[in-house]
């Protein structure tokens, strides 16, 4: 039997952070984790412009230290070093690290905390940046990373954490996003008060595109006294007024939940009855969110594909959806594609452009079904 957990999540009246209560724990997630973030084209690229950019504005070089929290396959850190920047990963999943150091990418296959900055200090590892994207959901011990941050940090360094938006995510009613292996869902206004708890200063903020809406915070020690940017101010504002800080959001955000679940479902049955074949592009962990709440198994969506080979040949959890090579939709020609990792909606059509020579059409889910011809 699978593990089946609540799709419940809860709101601290204290600091406003939203986290989960039930949750799997990370050291079964990451024993052998399946996710390697090289096989999104677009997210590579999202990173060589965030390191192009980073190099100028910091004035980087051979004599700066960049340190990468949850640094995956060397993703990101491959761009530091193509300038001859020196970087260092930390990455607790030992199968995918082994891709970054086979790129002679030096990486540390720890949890990251107080305890792993310990350790990189000593190993001489101050960095000028520590950079750290979408691992902060990932940590359940979420005082103890910034902690580890704070002593990792030199005393004029920048840090960069990049993670969605829960503005974002309720506004656009991406419920799939909340899944057992994020325990806390992000807000600006939630996320600085954790860093100013532990002498950390969020002082800027950039509202990105990626994973449906993101945030990028730009955080330096307290005693820097860095003045708060406009754009920080203004996103603050942003939350209080859609309600997020005195959760009056979460009611709407419940409602909408329920609807796009409805009309998911009823578009798939109709298309069942009309005798047309639904398959999926893609197995991202937000896929299972969304065909598990809503019940979608086998009968209404035939099977799934998935460019990335670890996961080919193996079942979503829970529905028992098998998962094919993309090649699988050419031989099987079916009728419409719904893309469950929706954030790289263009990405998967720029792919599979070549399914509507048969007069097939694309379904994106969220924030509720779209068909794109």
């Amino acid at each position: 039997m699978e593990p089946f957990y609540p799709l419940t999540v809860y709101q601290c009246s204290q600091c406003s952070l939203v986290q989960l209560e039930s949750f799997e724990a990370p050291e079964d997630i990451f024993s052998d984790y399946v996710y390697f973030s090289s096989y999104s084209d677009s997210w590579v690229e999202h990173a060589r412009k965030y390191v192009e950019e980073t190099i100028t504005k910091r004035s980087l070089d051979s004599n700066s230290q960049v340190v990468e929290i949850a640094s995956n396959d060397g993703y990101l850190l491959q761009h530091f070093k193509k300038f001859g920047i020196p970087v260092h990963g930390v990455e607790p999943a030992e199968n995918v690290a082994e891709f970054a150091t086979a790129k002679d990418i030096p990486t540390t296959t720890l949890f990251f905390g107080i305890d792993t900055a310990e350790k990189l200090v000593s190993m001489n590892l101050k960095a000028d940046i520590v950079i750290g994207n979408n691992v902060l959901a990932h940590v359940p011990d979420i005082n103890d990373f910034v902690r580890g941050i704070k002593l990792l940090l030199k005393d004029k360094g920048l840090v960069n954490i990049e993670f969605p938006h829960l503005y974002e995510l309720v506004k656009n009613c991406q419920f799939d996003t909340i899944y057992h292996e994020h325990f806390s869902y992000f807000s600006l206004a939630s996320v600085s008060t954790i860093f100013d708890k532990h002498g950390l200063t969020v002082y800027d903020a950039d509202q990105l595109e990626t994973h449906g809406g993101s945030l990028r915070i730009y955080a330096t020690h307290s005693d820097q006294l860095p003045a708060r940017s406009e754009k920080y101010c203004d996103i603050i504002e942003i939350e209080n007024s859609f309600g997020l800080a005195d959760g009056t959001a979460y009611p709407k955000f419940r409602d909408s939940v329920i609807n796009t679940k409805n009309k998911l479902v009823k578009y798939l049955i109709e298309q069942k009855e009309l005798g047309n074949t639904v398959v999926g592009y893609g197995a991202p962990a937000k896929g299972n969110t969304l065909l598990n709440y809503c019940g979608i198994r086998s009968d209404l969506l035939e099977y799934t594909v998935d460019k990335n080979p670890y996961k080919q040949g193996l079942c979503l959890p829970g529905t028992r959806i098998p998962i094919y090579p993309p090649e699988k939709i050419y031989e099987t020609k079916p009728d419409i594609v719904l893309i469950l990792p929706w954030n790289l909606e263009s990405e998967v059509i720029q792919q599979m452009k070549d399914i509507r020579e048969w007069g097939a059409k694309f379904a994106v889910p969220i924030p509720e079904i779209r068909v794109i011809n």
